[in-house]
């Protein structure tokens, strides 16, 4: 089984956003996905994607997004981004998968062979300029719970051998890796390696990284050169 990672899909079927706007790019990014996916994934394989799947705004039109990933090969494991404003109940987005092959984490797991996927948004960390004080500083600390909740779910199902896999649309840290309660709670709980996305355009992060005997991938679409990121 191996790993493939891609995020910031930003897909619009049911919504006026084409994302070309953005840079030449952007233009047919889906289709050049797709075909890289078809390329590289075997049935067996997983696909993970951290958030910002669909410009949507209700269930239907986030879902219709979703969807078009149904006949690509592999287990395909979502979390929610920061736009992902459609994701409205994680009891009813389930419920709309086309299939099995389509898993949505939030705050909680799910275990494939020896690979325990954990996930949850996160938020903007203390040291990022984003970060607006008071209202970010409840966020971050709820994030933080939602990890711990998700890995409290990890460990009653966890085996000898098991590696864990984590989760998270917003960095976890800044460009210098300053520490953050999203990588102590990687460190602690031994997680092999971490995907994020939300970073478009100039900012600069790496497109892989190590802390602390922790890997890091970021995976926004635009980054990858629209192709899918084998982690492992």
């Amino acid at each position: 089984m191996d790993i493939y990672a891609v995020s910031d899909l930003h897909l619009s079927g049911k919504a006026d956003k084409p994302m070309n706007v953005f840079g030449e790019g952007w233009e047919g990014h889906f289709e050049k996905i797709k075909k890289d996916w078809k390329e590289k994934v075997k049935p067996d394989d997983a696909v993970l994607i951290a958030g910002d799947i669909s410009w949507g705004m209700r269930p239907e039109e986030g879902m219709y997004d979703v969807c078009s990933l149904a006949g690509l090969p592999g287990k395909k494991i979502f979390i929610r981004g920061n736009h992902d404003y459609w994701w409205n109940g994680i009891t009813k987005i389930r419920a709309m998968a086309p299939d099995d092959s389509f898993i949505f984490l939030q705050n909680d797991c799910v275990k494939i062979g020896k690979y325990i996927f954990v996930g949850s948004r996160g938020w903007v960390c203390p040291d990022s300029n984003e970060f607006q004080g008071e209202a970010d500083e409840k966020i971050y600390l709820r994030e933080a719970e939602r990890f711990r909740l998700a890995f409290a779910a990890a460990e009653k199902i966890r085996a000898a051998g098991d590696e864990l896999i984590a989760m998270i649309h917003y960095p976890p840290f800044t460009a210098h890796k300053e520490d953050t309660l999203f990588s102590r709670l990687f460190e602690e709980h031994g997680v092999k390696a971490v995907v994020f996305g939300h970073v478009h355009g100039t900012f600069y992060y790496p497109s892989e990284s190590e802390k602390n005997g922790v890997k890091y991938y970021l995976t926004s679409c635009d980054k990858l050169g629209f192709r899918l990121k084998k982690i492992l």
